[in-house]
């Protein structure tokens, strides 16, 4: 089991959401942090919170929907920290729409921000890692990227594509001290899904029901000190679901629609538009 006192991590989305979670987790362990966030408010507050863990930790506020800043925050993270172990790609929007409504630069933001800033980051910090053979990237996916719900287009398409890309970078760096775990949350009681309760008054289904964000945070430290994989947070077991939605993607597609979870995004999308994130 790894050991995670004394490492450095840099966590995107540290403000909003499951973030302060996160942050909390990381710094309980004695971990050194640089925290990330757009457009930033609150993240002097999470600094100042986890103080009391004897941690040092900084901030930036950076859009990471932008590549330069992707370049500029792993640059700082290297001058602050010195060297980086962990990556916590936590930075995340969404946006419940019937995707032919969508303009153009609303799919661009969700990709940049979701997809393209946590590839950019992590190549950008993997060269110091794999100097030093020690080295961690946390992707925050989403059960969307697993079941594909409806008004959720570009959302749950750079989920999916954070798990592809977290199991190819494992196989790619398997042997060299650097790894990488992809966490897949169900519906949490913080950031988006709070946010998507608030404006439409719909509540998730009972079997995917909003789990506390430190559920989160625990999937997270476990995932760093045994290298797991994928971890699935939900309050309920979903492992067989999810594994016969695989056999059988027609049977994943029934069972998404009888639990509630399409008509959940559609009264949320019916609510107008309105979207979130922990960016």
């Amino acid at each position: 089991m790894r050991q995670l006192r004394g490492m450095k991590a840099v966590l995107t989305g540290a403000s909003g959401g499951i973030g302060p979670s996160l942050a909390e987790a990381l710094a309980r362990e004695g971990m050194e942090l640089l925290l990330v966030a757009h457009p930033g408010v609150g993240l002097a507050d999470v600094a100042t919170s986890i103080h009391r863990h004897g941690v040092q930790s900084r901030i930036l506020i950076a859009d990471l929907g932008e590549p330069d800043e992707c370049a500029r925050t792993a640059a700082h993270a290297r001058h602050e920290l010195g060297s980086v172990d962990v990556l916590v790609n936590n930075a995340g929007v969404e946006l419940s729409q019937p995707y032919h409504q969508l303009a153009e630069q609303q799919l661009r933001h969700i990709v940049a921000v979701n997809l393209v800033a946590p590839m950019l980051l992590t190549r950008l910090l993997l060269p110091g890692m794999l100097e030093r053979r020690q080295g961690h990237i946390v992707n925050m996916s989403s059960l969307a990227g697993k079941s594909g719900p409806a008004y959720q287009e570009p959302y749950a398409a750079t989920k999916a594509a954070l798990t592809a890309f977290t199991f190819s970078l494992r196989a790619t760096y398997r042997g060299t001290g650097v790894s990488a775990s992809v966490i897949c949350p169900a519906f949490v009681e913080a950031g988006i899904y709070t946010r998507l309760k608030e404006r439409s008054g719909a509540i998730a289904p009972a079997a995917l029901a909003g789990c506390p964000p430190t559920r989160v945070a625990d999937a997270v430290l476990r995932a760093l000190r045994r290298d797991v994989p994928e971890i699935i947070v939900n309050r309920w077991p979903l492992g067989l679901a999810l594994a016969l939605s695989t056999w059988s993607p027609r049977f994943g597609a029934w069972l998404t629609r009888v639990l509630g979870v399409n008509e959940f995004f559609r009264r949320v999308a019916a609510a107008g538009p309105g979207e979130g994130g922990h960016a």
